[in-house]
């Protein structure tokens, strides 16, 4: 039951993720002839080329790559939130997983995430393992039970066993009466904010806004109040 769970004891997070590079022209050989034949598989009518379709390129951790990783925990009594974000995905990486195995290896300990099973977890953990990171115990599934697995998503938690539906965190938030966190872009404007713009700060208080709405969605089911804004704190 959710209410036994320590929020304390509980790493809330979000991933941003863009194409590898900013053009389909911009892959190498060897990859742009794999992007050829990933896009055979994803198109959908026959004007849906390998060139279009790369925008979509990101959210496939073999074409794409991390640019920010947020993270939310409470704090006596605040809502604390740090973001890892840059270019060098590698460097990223390595002081987000510095922190997990530093401070989130007990067993006692959980991630959350939005669809973060099928996305956020398993994208995290092929990024590092290609950048040659190891990856921290409480990302790492293999050999362990599903019980055993210290993850909690909130759109699973919300499907209460209906494997067919999908629930964004947008129609989350307005459901429970929580501020969107869309209200200056959502994920599909990311590749172009980064790629075109290279706004990194616009991303990461986006990814920061994620954040703070499923910590808000995951109290909703506690039946607890929201987060009061005085009490959500930036962290540098």
């Amino acid at each position: 039951m959710l209410e036994n769970i320590k929020i304390e004891n509980i790493l809330f997070l979000d991933i941003e993720t863009v194409p590898a590079t900013p053009e389909y022209s911009g892959l190498n050989s060897r990859m742009l002839k794999l992007w050829d034949k990933k896009s055979e598989r994803i198109r959908l009518n026959d004007t849906d080329t390998p060139e279009i379709l790369y925008g979509r390129a990101g959210i496939y951790a073999e074409f794409g790559k991390i640019i920010c990783i947020s993270v939310g925990y409470f704090r006596n009594g605040e809502f604390r939130i740090k973001s890892y974000s840059g270019d060098d995905e590698t460097r990223l990486l390595t002081d987000f997983a510095v922190m997990l195995s530093g401070h989130y290896n007990k067993p006692e300990h959980l991630l959350c995430a939005h669809n973060g099973k099928e996305f956020d977890f398993p994208f995290m953990t092929r990024r590092m393992l290609i950048n040659g990171i190891k990856v921290p115990a409480i990302l790492d599934m293999a050999g362990k039970k599903p019980w055993e697995v210290n993850h909690l998503d909130t759109m699973e938690l919300w499907k209460f066993g209906d494997y067919k539906s999908y629930t964004s965190l947008e129609l989350l938030a307005a459901i429970f009466d929580i501020e969107t966190p869309k209200n200056d872009i959502d994920g599909s404007m990311v590749g172009e904010v980064y790629w075109k713009e290279h706004d990194l700060k616009r991303i990461v208080a986006y990814c920061g806004k994620d954040v703070l709405t499923v910590a808000q969605i995951f109290r909703r089911y506690r039946g607890e109040a929201l987060i009061p804004a005085d009490l959500v704190i930036i962290v540098e």
